[in-house]
């Protein structure tokens, strides 16, 4: 009996927390990088078609975004996932030296903690015991900071994500501007583009269990209103000769 407890409280964290948590880190880079790939390198090869036709000056401009793009995309990981991963070590150290100094304390903590999400006062001093008897600091980071202490934030995986996220996202509208004929490129681009960020949309939806209308609907339109002003620039700075 004084089993089912951990038992539940372990699966439930790993469905509900740890699980759901580490998913929707690896969606939101894997989503950000893509779209962010997509959006941006099409804003700017899109902007330099309305300026120029060289094929030249777009592959320029189109891996010069891609290659900036994904390097700023990795480093802006990189830094705010390290930042959560220090937040994390931090807490964990100061459970570790809250249990060693007062370790009655953080028992009466963990019993509260399990008491509150449904167990019955008996019920949660007994699992509290059982968790602090096999490993405490285990039992504190997932209970109550709702941290698994063998899979902290990595920030170097979220930022490979990122880059090859972006890359990915960035190489579609290079490829589409740069290899059609001049007199198809611009709609090659557009159409490819928009089919894009509807799939991006829908697949984010998906992974996330949210509604995918809103989510195609945000992406389309954002891209869309991007390539429409940047190509509105970039022809009045061809006309103007600038």
């Amino acid at each position: 009996m004084t089993d089912a407890p951990e038992d539940t409280e372990a699966s439930a964290h790993e469905a509900h927390g740890g699980g759901l948590g580490s998913r929707l880190n690896w969606l939101r880079a894997a989503v950000l990088g893509a779209n962010d790939g997509v959006v941006s390198t099409a804003g700017l090869v899109v902007g330099v078609a309305g300026a120029t036709e060289s094929r030249a000056a777009l592959l320029t401009a189109g891996l010069s975004g891609l290659l900036a793009g994904s390097m700023s995309m990795a480093a802006g990981e990189y830094v705010s996932v390290s930042t959560q991963r220090d937040s994390e070590e931090a807490a964990l150290a100061q459970e570790k030296r809250e249990l060693r100094e007062d370790p009655e304390a953080e028992l009466a903590e963990l019993t509260t903690l399990l008491a509150a999400r449904g167990l019955s006062a008996d019920v949660a001093r007994e699992a509290a015991e059982q968790l602090t008897e096999r490993d405490a600091l285990r039992a504190h980071a997932r209970v109550e900071l709702g941290i698994d202490p063998d899979d902290l934030t990595n920030p170097w995986h979220a930022a490979g994500a990122s880059f090859l996220a972006f890359t990915v996202g960035a190489l579609l509208p290079l490829l589409a501007i740069v290899l059609p004929p001049t007199s198809v490129r611009l709609w090659v681009t557009v159409g490819s583009v928009l089919a894009a960020l509807a799939f991006t949309g829908w697949w984010s939806a998906r992974l996330g269990e949210a509604p995918a209308g809103r989510a195609i609907l945000r992406n389309v339109a954002g891209g869309a209103l991007a390539m429409a002003v940047t190509y509105g620039a970039g022809s009045l700075l061809g006309a103007t000769g600038i």
